[in-house]
């Protein structure tokens, strides 16, 4: 008679000292950051469940299980599904180019079978998982000023231009963002930095000016000046300003939000949650909130030191890189210190594409903790 692999007592003790090296307390605050999320979704959907709260609370658990199950999976696995994931991730997005579906004059998802989704969210994790497993194998002099680089920058460039072009403009930013904090982690020249990061500021204002389509110019310029249109184009901009000043220190009370209860504040479910939690629990809420995230990333970058292996570490802080970014825009973004680019406060903003997204990377975040002594090896031998 046959026994499944998971009664077997050899295979259960080894899932049980798998699960034993979980970091819990990273999963625990992250539950936290989601449970006030679904507080939030709560109140400004007048103390109701639905239509936010309750799908926040569901997602969250399928997700946090689908975590735990992918931390499980080897570390070796994820090296070897690298480029394959990085693959596929192109491919999506050049069929978005071809057959992709247009919704609000932009045109970033698939359907497949009934199902839709953006496949610019599998490059994020995408661009993650190549990198590191290119630098894996690469010396810390190629990595750091050699022709070679062309490599990587290409690897980044080309699904940039192609989600910049359906127009995604935030998601583009997010992908080269992250691609380049892997890039420099992996030993890039501070010298090849200082030039790169002049280039970048020498071509901001022409494509500004020339390279993007007219409604994300008009964005830029209500960053600059949201009161030239305070009706229009800079209203998003002025009401988060509104909601973050009213709460004062303390916030004037759950559910007692005037901006986002009287629906004032647009997207408050969404790119402007943040706003709506200044405006109820104040300076004190928004820094509490801000200490949680600080943990995930603080204990995430502890986990991508710990890896014996450059593939690990690089993954493991490419992750954290793209978690951070998401935090850091649409914190400036909702505080009129960023144009405003669709980019959510990642598990407190209601929506289950980035919440899925962020979730698979965490998986992959711990099982290179739960793996972090085991050896990656590739065609040209093992690297640690």
């Amino acid at each position: 008679m046959t026994v499944s692999a998971l009664t077997r007592p050899g295979e259960r003790d080894r899932l049980i000292v798998k699960l034993s090296e979980l970091d819990w307390v990273f999963i625990l605050v992250l539950c936290l950051i989601a449970g006030a999320g679904s507080l939030m979704l709560f109140s400004i959907a007048g103390s109701s469940w639905s239509p936010w709260a309750a799908a926040h609370l569901s997602r969250f658990g399928i997700c946090l299980v689908m975590m735990i199950a992918l931390a499980m999976i080897d570390i070796r696995v994820w090296f070897a599904l690298a480029y394959p994931v990085y693959g596929l991730g192109l491919l999506l997005l050049v069929a978005v180019e071809a057959v992709g579906d247009v919704r609000l004059g932009a045109q970033r998802w698939l359907s497949i079978g009934g199902f839709s989704f953006q496949p610019s969210e599998v490059m994020k994790l995408g661009i993650v998982l190549a990198l590191a497993r290119l630098y894996h194998g690469v010396s810390a002099e190629r990595a750091r000023l050699s022709w070679w680089l062309l490599v990587p920058a290409a690897m980044i460039g080309a699904p940039v231009l192609l989600v910049a072009h359906q127009p995604d403009l935030g998601t583009a930013m997010l992908i080269a963002l992250t691609g380049g904090a892997i890039v420099m982690l992996a030993g890039l020249s501070w010298k090849v930095i200082g030039v790169a990061l002049a280039g970048v500021l020498a071509v901001i204002p022409p494509f500004v000016m020339f390279g993007m389509h007219d409604y994300q110019r008009q964005r830029v310029l209500t960053f600059l000046d949201p009161e030239s249109d305070p009706s229009g184009s800079g209203y998003h901009i002025l009401q988060s300003m509104i909601a973050l000043g009213s709460g004062g220190l303390l916030g004037k009370g759950y559910g007692l939000g005037s901006q986002s209860q009287l629906n004032f504040l647009p997207e408050k479910q969404t790119d402007f949650i943040f706003a709506t939690l200044a405006e109820e629990f104040g300076f004190v809420g928004c820094v509490s909130v801000l200490v949680l995230y600080a943990a995930v990333i603080f204990m995430a970058l502890r986990t991508s030191y710990l890896s014996h292996s450059h593939f690990g570490r690089l993954a493991a802080a490419g992750v954290t890189a793209t978690f951070t970014l998401y935090v850091l825009i649409n914190g400036a973004m909702v505080m009129g210190l960023a144009p405003v680019v669709g980019v959510p406060m990642p598990m407190l903003s209601y929506g289950g594409t980035v919440m899925l997204t962020v979730m698979i990377g965490f998986g992959l975040v711990q099982s290179v903790r739960v793996h972090r002594y085991a050896e990656v090896t590739s065609g040209k031998g093992s690297f640690v």
